[in-house]
């Protein structure tokens, strides 16, 4: 009997050692995690050029290629294509084909996020007039730096803007006012008003007056209000006057149209119309030919005697006649 009970004791003794012993082996076990993938590294630009020969032949022809290729400034800009699509050592790997490795692909059709595809871009142009991109309104609206220009062709001006079309002139600042109204469709047929701004002409340009890539100022204007926008041109208006005219110092848009009109000089309705939104009845003129039996009212503007209606200097021109 003794001899049983001996035998049960080392038995159970020996059972007991044994779950100890495999409870310390699983964390063993555990602690044997899949290694994790190395993060990708670059691959140089002749391995990209081995297999992407003509995006390459045109890349190379751009400005930034130029740049990249044959006049690197920094170490970065030596990475060429990895720059801006990141490193290639997954890309290869993988045997390659679009969006394999974590390349970053640069087209509207990608699938890929705008703020995915602007990390390269604004990584180097971070400043100057992309200072407030990130609260501009076509930030907002989802907009990717490729939707207005390209990487890999050498197309209008140094900004490396995208081409409309194929008749879309080079290097023209027509082609920069087709890029604006290809999606600015409203202010596009302002333009082809009867008065309009000389954007058609080649005389101006979209970003004389705006910044796209977004400023602090309403309408994405580059000065800090309309009419200082307006002043840039019209430095005859700036005054400042002796006797100024409250509309015209409030807003150049209180009675212009920047981009077009159907009336002369932009106005917004025709003179006299114009005036007598204001200027009503107790103006001691009449608001229409019949109002007066006078042939001196008939068939005239305004103008004709208030011709200083952005103000005036002279010391008699409180009523702007002179």
């Amino acid at each position: 009997m003794g001899r049983v009970l001996l035998v049960l004791v080392y038995a159970l003794w020996g059972f007991g050692q044994a779950a100890l012993a495999a409870e310390k082996e699983v964390p063993k076990a555990s602690a044997k995690e899949p290694s994790k993938a190395a993060p990708p590294t670059y691959v140089g630009t002749e391995v990209c050029r081995a297999c992407h020969v003509p995006a390459f032949e045109k890349f190379s022809t751009t400005m930034m290629g130029k740049i990249f290729l044959h006049n690197p400034r920094n170490e970065t800009e030596k990475r060429a294509c990895e720059n801006c699509h990141g490193p290639g050592s997954n890309h290869v790997a993988a045997g390659g084909g679009k969006g394999t490795g974590g390349m970053i692909t640069f087209r509207k059709d990608s699938g890929e996020s705008p703020e995915h595809q602007n990390g390269p871009c604004l990584s180097c142009h971070e400043r100057g007039i992309q200072t407030y991109w990130k609260a501009s309104p076509h930030a907002g609206r989802g907009m990717a730096c490729v939707n207005c220009h390209t990487l890999m062709e050498k197309t209008t001006d140094r900004h490396q803007l995208a081409r409309v079309s194929d008749r879309t002139p080079f290097f023209t600042k027509q082609a920069q006012n087709e890029l604006c109204g290809s999606c600015h469709l409203q202010r596009r047929a302002q333009l082809l008003r009867s008065s309009h701004m000389p954007l058609r002409e080649g005389k101006l340009t979209c970003t004389d007056c705006h910044n796209p890539h977004g400023t602090p100022n309403p309408a994405q204007l580059k000065q800090n209000s309309v009419n200082e926008n307006c002043y840039t041109c019209h430095t005859e208006r700036r005054g400042p006057f002796l006797y100024e005219h409250p509309p015209v110092f409030e807003n150049c848009a209180n009675c212009h149209e920047p981009h077009g009109s159907v009336n002369d000089r932009l106005l917004k309705v025709t003179d006299p119309r114009l005036c007598t939104q204001c200027h009503m009845a107790g103006g001691g003129h009449p608001s229409n030919p019949r109002g007066r039996n006078s042939v001196f009212f008939f068939n005239r503007s305004c103008t004709n005697c208030h011709s200083q209606v952005h103000g005036s200097n002279h010391p008699a021109g409180i009523f702007f006649q002179r």
